[in-house]
């Protein structure tokens, strides 16, 4: 079977998405992780460009990569500048890793408008400075930047650049869609024209601005590269690079290429998650393979089929890829998708059918009214359990005032909250820097000493969202609060005209799964009961 390398450059272009600022000790742990999974290639970064890069690569050297080989990206010598004496090249060599990438111009337009110098003086900087970096010792990949657009504009040059990186001893040399437009079509037939004339293994390394990255990478694959280049998540410059998650899962699921070990492609959804949270962003729901909705299904007439086969609206079983199915609950469900939700949680729903229309209905009312289930799982499972006899909430409010006051143009909120924790009344209070704030610091204070596990519950996100903006500021809001405990995180919702108590049902819910979760995890551990919900859900 073919291998394909896997060469990820999410340290750096991956780095210039926006939003994006990795620090050194971040690329260590990115670099780690894909090690671990088998990554052929990583790119730390341009050790010429900025302190925080050489940083990175004086921190990596202290500890062993045991597949991946690292690698340091930098440009050509400048015009006029001899390779032994640019410090670009200079500080690659520096860098101390066994590969370098250095990327040059193949596009004529480039070279006149961009580097101002002659076409013959760019084949002179390409070829002397892959010569410089090899005699150093260093294995040297050639990024032919622009190279498709080149291409198309002077097809006879840009094979002149490409053979000038050959000449210099190039050991890969990766054909770059800089600007993203190209179509597959045009990178299959391009590519194979490359193939016919350079005896040098080629790489691929496309931008996502056509949203064809991934499509592009592939037909290169399949015109004869042996590389593919691309970012986790597919983060990147403007709309991003070829998203690897998405490659690496295609190539083994859909063409039968090898690329990562096999038993790397179950951890990929783990993996997309782990840099999404490093880089601090929020993972895309959306993201195909990997993402909280690539196997999430709504549609009852869907649900239905599921019920009797996955493959009926599956392309692939998520476990293959380390991710699972989820089946929401809406205004657009069925009766398959609650049977479907009990026995994904194991409830042993035993309520005869026409009890399961009521139930069905009521979830329906709800949505109707402005609720929202399929972001807030934690609130949809806490409604379904009600629905048996012996469900028992962990607390309940008896009373609760919120105060709120300016002085001296600074608003001071503090919540003052009575409740009943396991048949104890709790009485206490606690300020916040926002009525919202203050409420949940005031639940947390009141449940502490009971449920102790409730500081180990973070909120992650908040979001408020006016239903009906045209009742100004009366109007309905939803509330959906994102919790989690540094292994998983759940949603939960809350609707009313009051921002406040559509923010109290958020986020009692918030706790109440929490502990749940707890519960229900503990009771895998006789020794580990906590008796917080009691009985049969």
């Amino acid at each position: 079977m073919p291998k394909i390398e896997i060469y990820d450059t999410t340290l750096r272009d991956g780095a210039q998405g926006e939003g994006i600022s990795f620090s050194a000790k971040d690329k260590v742990k990115i670099a780690l992780r894909l090690d671990e999974l088998g990554f052929h290639y990583i790119e730390g970064g341009w050790p010429g460009s900025n302190p925080k890069d050489m940083v990175f690569f004086e921190l990596i050297k202290e500890r062993r990569l045991n597949n991946a080989r690292l690698t340091a990206f930098g440009s050509t010598r400048k015009p006029g500048v001899e390779a032994a004496q640019d410090e670009n090249l200079q500080q690659i060599v520096k860098a101390g890793v066994p590969v370098a990438t250095i990327f040059g111009k193949t596009w004529d337009f480039h070279v006149k408008y961009a580097l101002q110098t002659t076409l013959e003086e760019n084949l002179q900087m390409i070829g002397e400075s892959v010569a410089y970096l090899k005699e150093k010792g260093m294995d040297v990949f050639y990024d032919a930047e622009h190279f498709f657009d080149g291409f198309k504009a002077n097809r006879e040059y840009a094979l002149a650049t490409l053979r000038a990186a050959r000449e210099g001893g190039a050991d890969r040399v990766i054909l770059c869609d800089t600007n993203g437009g190209r179509l597959p079509g045009e990178i299959q037939a391009m590519v194979s024209a490359v193939a016919r004339e350079l005896s040098v293994p080629l790489g691929i390394h496309c931008h996502n601005d056509g949203e064809l990255a991934v499509a592009n990478s592939l037909m290169a694959v399949q015109a004869g590269v042996v590389q593919v280049q691309g970012t986790i998540n597919g983060y990147g410059e403007r709309c991003g690079n070829a998203n690897l998650c998405s490659v690496i899962s295609n190539l083994a699921l859909k063409c039968g290429l090898e690329s990562l070990p096999e038993s790397s492609l179950a951890k990929l959804t783990e993996l997309s998650r782990y840099v999404s949270e490093v880089a601090n962003m929020h993972p895309m729901n959306n993201q195909p393979y990997v993402g909280g909705s690539a196997f999430a299904h709504k549609a009852g007439v869907h649900v239905n089929a599921l019920l009797k086969n996955p493959r009926t609206y599956e392309h692939i079983e998520p476990e293959k890829v380390g991710n699972r199915r989820r089946v929401l609950v809406s205004e657009l469900s069925g009766i398959s998708n609650l049977l479907y939700k009990s026995q994904e949680l194991d409830l042993g729903l035993g309520l005869e059918k026409e009890e399961n229309r009521k139930l069905l209905e009521e979830l329906k009312d709800l949505e109707n009214r402005g609720y929202q289930f399929e972001g807030a799982e934690g609130s949809f499972e806490l409604r379904l359990r009600k629905a048996f006899h012996d469900y028992r909430e962990p607390f309940s409010l008896e009373n609760l005032k919120i105060l709120i006051e300016m002085r001296d143009g600074t608003v001071y909120s503090e919540a003052i909250i009575k409740m009943n924790v396991n048949d104890r009344v709790v009485h206490t209070a606690a300020e916040g820097n926002g009525p919202v704030n203050a409420l949940d610091n005031a639940l947390r204070k009141a449940l502490e000493e009971s449920y102790p596990q409730v500081a180990g519950m973070q909120l992650a996100d908040y979001k408020v969202r006016v239903l009906d903006g045209k009742d100004g500021t009366g109007a309905l809001v939803r509330v959906l609060v994102e919790t989690g405990d540094g292994h998983c995180s759940w949603g939960t919702v809350g609707v009313s005209a009051n921002i406040i108590e559509a923010s109290w049902q958020a986020l009692v819910d918030s706790i109440a799964y929490g502990l749940l979760r707890l519960e229900t995890k503990d009771e895998e551990d006789p020794q580990k009961i906590t008796g917080v919900f009691r009985g049969k859900f």
